[in-house]
């Protein structure tokens, strides 16, 4: 352990790290039961059709639910013990949130979910090529931080519109597009106290809040009858899902009709989710060097791209790594074996998969909206004085929640952006790489 991970270099030991690998775990383990939850709306079944409005989550007798629950802790676990075993830092990964619901709800809908694991799988193939021919500096510099920042809280807005759409907070209305549900009934009443338990639980910073929020909502559940308990220890413990039903089903020909700015989209959101991800928990680390960059950093991409492809394969979305790695980083994980403790974590999780079909959508809802919550701090780094940084921000922003596509943001911040600076006089600031990405993405909304 001394000699790999080298602790005492590191100023931490065995015990810290087991520690801090159980706090991050706890963190994120929430992602168990959104993630399955999610991309089941997407269309992962046999029928292949999307969501129909009800908020079940669907028996694990489903072989799809049962199978996306393995998959999604499979891929967190497997790619986390690489990227601890790669890098030697105490980072942790898994379907990203965003990401997710881009894959569910934009993606799969054009040529089926087969369709969106081929263009997940593309995406990851991509990063991998960007990450070890050293592109993904060139591209970072491109990027104004202004959209970098804008597309985070843009996700987080998208993030928390379908989990209150999901929990019957928000309904359509044929005369206003939208309006509030009504929290009388049984399930937005139960997603409405959810929400309200697990900001009560981050407020008071409690360890673990999203997902003793979950636990919480769905144990109100039982009482409520939205939810039905356990009959037996095999509604607890149980053998892992076969993966069959969704691994290796990747539809490449699909994928490709998709389209680039589909494709790209899945990789600059992975990249810069990626990229801030590692630079902020690196920073919190005190690994960062005097010019503020993190020292292995292409081997955490490569970890992560291997991820990305991996997960696909698998029958899963992205997977990024995720920004509760800082909570065992709090904890004072130093190393890769933080990263082992949590892999192996979720690997024993595989075998309390039946808890999953206990949970309720109303319980999983409240979740995505307090991630956005999070995503949504991003906002804080923008400029709003300057109108030629405010004014693509905003862009990006609203039209991912109004127009519900992540792509159409990112494409509409990019196609802004150097249009405001060059009317405005300030051309010297656009980066060459800016004007092809505006014209790739005025090619979207044209094509």
């Amino acid at each position: 352990m001394e000699s790999f991970f080298k602790l005492k270099e590191h100023n931490t030991d065995f015990k810290t790290e087991i520690i801090a690998g159980l706090t991050t775990f706890m963190t994120m383990a929430y992602i168990i039961f959104v993630n399955p939850f999610l991309l089941k709306q997407g269309g992962i079944n046999q029928a292949g059709a999307l969501f129909d409005g009800a908020l079940e989550f669907t028996s694990l007798n489903d072989p799809y639910v049962a199978a996306l629950v393995t998959a999604t802790i499979l891929a967190a676990a497997l790619t986390t013990i690489l990227m601890g075993l790669l890098t030697n830092y105490p980072f942790a990964l898994a379907s990203g949130m965003g990401l997710n619901a881009f894959f569910a709800f934009v993606v799969a809908p054009q040529f089926g979910w087969q369709a969106a694991l081929g263009a997940v799988f593309i995406s990851g193939v991509v990063f991998l090529l960007l990450a070890v021919f050293g592109f993904i500096d060139q591209i970072d510099r491109a990027v104004p931080v202004s959209l970098k920042r804008a597309v985070a809280a843009g996700i987080g807005l998208f993030i928390a519109l379908i989990g209150l759409k999901n929990a019957g907070i928000i309904v359509a209305s044929p005369a206003t597009l939208v309006q509030l549900g009504d929290l009388t009934s049984k399930g937005p009443g139960l997603a409405a106290i959810g929400l309200i338990i697990t900001a009560i639980l981050m407020g008071l910073r409690v360890k673990g809040a999203i997902l003793l929020g979950i636990l919480i909502t769905t144990v109100i559940g039982l009482f409520t009858g939205v939810t039905q308990a356990p009959t037996g220890i095999g509604d607890i413990v149980g053998r892992p899902a076969g993966l069959g039903p969704i691994a290796f089903h990747m539809d490449f020909g699909g994928a490709l009709k998709l389209g680039f700015m589909v494709i790209f989209a899945l990789v600059f959101v992975d990249l810069f989710d990626t990229m801030g991800t590692l630079l902020g928990t690196g920073a919190r680390a005190g690994y960062l060097d005097k010019d503020g960059r993190l020292p292995k950093v292409k081997k955490a991409m490569i970890a992560d791209a291997i991820g990305t492809m991996g997960g696909a394969v698998l029958g899963t979305s992205t997977v990024t790594t995720y920004v509760e790695s800082t909570a065992g980083i709090s904890e004072g994980g130093r190393t890769g074996l933080t990263s082992i403790v949590v892999g192996i974590l979720f690997l024993l999780a595989l075998f309390f998969t039946p808890l999953a079909g206990i949970i309720p959508g109303e319980a999983t809802a409240p979740a995505l909206v307090i991630v956005g919550v999070l995503m949504m701090g991003a906002i804080t780094g923008i400029d709003f004085e300057d109108f030629t940084e405010a004014f693509p921000a905003f862009v990006t922003i609203a039209v991912m929640p109004f127009a519900f596509s992540i792509a159409h943001g990112i494409a509409a911040g990019f196609l802004a952006y150097p249009l405001v600076k060059a009317v405005a006089g300030k051309g010297k600031e656009i980066h060459w790489f800016m004007w092809i990405l505006a014209a790739i993405s005025l090619a979207h909304f044209v094509l």
